[in-house]
């Protein structure tokens, strides 16, 4: 019977791995569109250039984090020679467990420093 893995197991998890991961968190996606929801998400802070993003997406792949993904747009919004990924349930489960060890790290940090939290408009 094969081993389960744990998500603990991964944490914490490097930076580009976890943007990846949550690119996929609300739908399938290709490569570029990783890459431009990275940039967009960071606000251009973070670019996954594509032998950085191809060789994540491989090591994910190779972790059982992501995987491919036969669901597609419309023909007419596709292109035919994109490859879309997906989070396989393992990588749901590795997300949920960084973000939470994230938010008790800010959490901690705040507490600790008497910082206080930042406003969405700072």
């Amino acid at each position: 019977m094969p081993h389960k893995r744990a998500a603990e197991e991964f944490l914490p998890l490097k930076p580009h791995w976890f943007h990846v991961l949550l690119s996929l968190s609300d739908q399938p996606q290709h490569g570029y569109g990783i890459m431009q929801d990275v940039l967009e998400r960071t606000g251009g802070k973070v670019r996954l250039w594509p032998p950085t993003l191809y060789g994540t997406i491989k090591r994910l792949t190779e972790e059982d984090l992501i995987e491919s993904s036969d669901s597609r747009p419309a023909p007419e919004l596709d292109d035919s020679r994109r490859r879309y990924y997906r989070l396989t349930a393992l990588g749901r489960r590795v997300l949920e467990a960084e973000c939470s060890r994230l938010e008790d790290l800010v959490k901690a940090a705040h507490s600790k420093r008497g910082l206080r939290e930042r406003k969405a408009d700072a």
